[in-house]
Parts: structure tokens; sequence; C-alpha cells
């Protein structure tokens, strides 16, 4: 019993994830370029809002997942003509999006409030699925947790291992250096943000068609913040940040399981919702405090170099830096 109860919680934590994991790749991508996407927790509404009114409208979820990809794109497309081709500040262009799309999401959406519409289909991978253990939590999920899952192996191999990756990285971290070896750097970072958008986009339609179903004010609970917090916590590696995002789908899940424990009935309910954001933010300041700094002082060179690489990550030393192609 316990070990089933263990299956089907670690199998909702991989599901209810899906979310984050996507948001957080995508990001990564469009920062591994060198722009800074600050827009996506209303970009995450606005796909989503968009997302379940399409396939409210149309019956068909797969409908609605494509609409939101294109919205996430949409806006992210917005976010780097601002910034590389007006070359104006990162930063503000992605916060006053945020805001703007969270406004139409609530007023758009405001028709297809708390109705009920179609979800992404439950698709369990055949003969996968049947292993013990490891098939329930990986192989019995729908198309969108497999996609996030690939978007997590499918970034990393083509940042580290294909020739167009190293290139991304290099506009990232050397757009001069990448521009005088004949990169175009502004193409490259259009293309890498408005493929991190649309991963953004397919983050909200995941939250509105498969983990939290329908359409409300406030659906998507913030979740844009917390994958902006997970890429640097990540150190802007795909696989590093998609461990993050499934640390925090578990501490919301552990939050969840300590409230309907009868030991904890005193405690108030509003400790659970909350205590994931702030373990990850203590986590992201952990991290990339002093403390860790002395702790490695303390070990031989080489070997603290390795755990330094291991748990923390740098940012790419040309992102928010705009680049003017002479």
């Amino acid at each position: 019993m316990e070990t089933g109860f263990l299956v089907l919680t670690l199998a909702s934590v991989v599901a209810a994830a899906t979310p984050v994991v996507l948001a957080a790749v995508g990001e990564t991508i469009s920062e591994k370029g060198g722009v800074i996407n600050l827009s996506l927790d209303g970009s995450i509404a606005l796909a989503a809002m968009a997302a379940f009114a399409v396939a409210f409208t149309t019956g068909s979820a797969t409908a609605g997942v494509l609409v939101a990809m294109v919205v996430g794109a949409l806006v992210a497309l917005i976010v780097a003509f601002a910034s590389i081709t007006l070359l104006q500040e990162q930063v503000a262009v992605g916060f006053v999006l945020t805001m703007l799309c969270a406004a139409l999401a609530d007023f758009l959406g405001n028709p297809f409030v708390r109705k009920r519409g179609p979800s992404v289909a439950h698709v369990p991978i055949p003969f996968l699925s049947d292993v013990p253990i490891v098939g329930p939590i990986l192989f019995d999920h729908d198309l969108v947790v497999y996609l996030a899952m690939l978007s997590v192996v499918g970034a990393w191999w083509w940042i580290y291992k294909t020739q167009p990756g190293l290139k991304l990285q290099g506009v990232g971290e050397r757009p001069e250096s990448a521009f005088a070896r004949g990169v175009n750097v502004n193409r490259y970072r259009y293309v890498y943000t408005v493929v991190g958008g649309a991963l953004v986009g397919l983050a909200g339609a995941s939250y509105s068609l498969s983990v939290k179903l329908g359409w409300s004010h406030g659906h998507t609970s913030g979740i844009g913040w917390i994958a902006l917090a997970i890429v640097i916590f990540g150190g802007w590696n795909p696989l590093r940040v998609a461990l993050g995002a499934y640390l925090f789908g578990l501490l919301k899940a552990l939050g969840s399981i300590l409230q309907r424990n009868p030991a904890f009935a005193n405690v108030p309910t509003q400790v659970f919702s909350s205590a994931p954001f702030a373990l990850m933010i203590f986590a992201l300041l952990l991290v990339n405090s002093e403390v860790v700094e002395r702790l490695l002082a303390l070990l031989p060179t080489r070997l603290a170099r390795r755990i330094d690489r291991a748990i923390r990550g740098r940012p790419p030393a040309g992102l928010g830096q705009p680049f003017v192609q002479e």
C-alpha cells in the first residue's frame, strides 16, 4: 500500500510539474541566447486562457495547444523586437508585458470562466507503462507531459551537443566574438527567443488542458515567476532546471499530503500552499550565498571547482545586453 501511494504521488508530481518544466526550459533557451523574457507569468496566463477558449469553442484540445504556442511565441516576439531591434530595456519590456497579458487573459477569458471543456488525451505508452514503479511514474500520462520530458532532453542535447547549440552559447556568452566568426547574433536571438516563447505557451496550454482543467481568474497561480527563479536555480542548464521544476512539484505535493495529515490539522492551510514558494526562494538564496563560497574555500581547489559547477551556474555573460551589428 505504501509503495502504491508513493508511486501515485510521484506520478502526480511529474504531471503537475509539467507547466513549470516547459516554461523554465523555454526561458533557459531564450536566456542562453542573451534575451531575458520577463513576460513569462502573463504569457502563461494568456496562453492558458487562449488554449482553453479555443478548445472549448472548437472541441479540439490539439487546436487549443497550437494556439497557445502561437500566443507564447508572439509575446516573445514582441520582447525580442523591443529589446533587439529597438534596443529597449529587456526587463522593463517584459515586466510591462506580463501585466498586460495577465489583464488581457482576465478580460478575454471572462466568458469561459468555470466552463467545462476538452482536455488533452491520456495516452499510456505501450509496454513501458506496464514496467513496475517506473512505468506508472513516467509513462502513464498525456502527450503534453511526454513533450515536457522530451523538451528537457532535446534542449540539453541541442545546446551542448550540436553545432547550432554551440553557436547559441556563443551568442549569449560573447556576441562580439560570435559575430566576428560570421554568426548573425540578432537573428539567433530572435529565433531562440520565439522558440522559448512557444514552449512557454505550451506551458500555459498544459495548465488549462491537463493539470488544472478549465479557466478562472488567477488560474495559473504565478508559476511564471517560479519558472524564472528555477532557471537561475538550475544554472541555465536544462537538466538541472528540470530537476528544480520537479523538486518544486514535489514540495507542492508534500504540502498537500501534510495538509491531509491529522497531526497538522491545526496548521493554517495557507502555510501548505505558500511553503513551496518560500522553500524555492530559500534554496535559491542558499545556492547563491556567501556561505557556499566560504564552504567551498575550505576544500581543495579542483574539488571546489567541480562542486561549484555542479551546484551553481553562471548566467550567460551577454544576458540582457543589446548587441548592435555593424
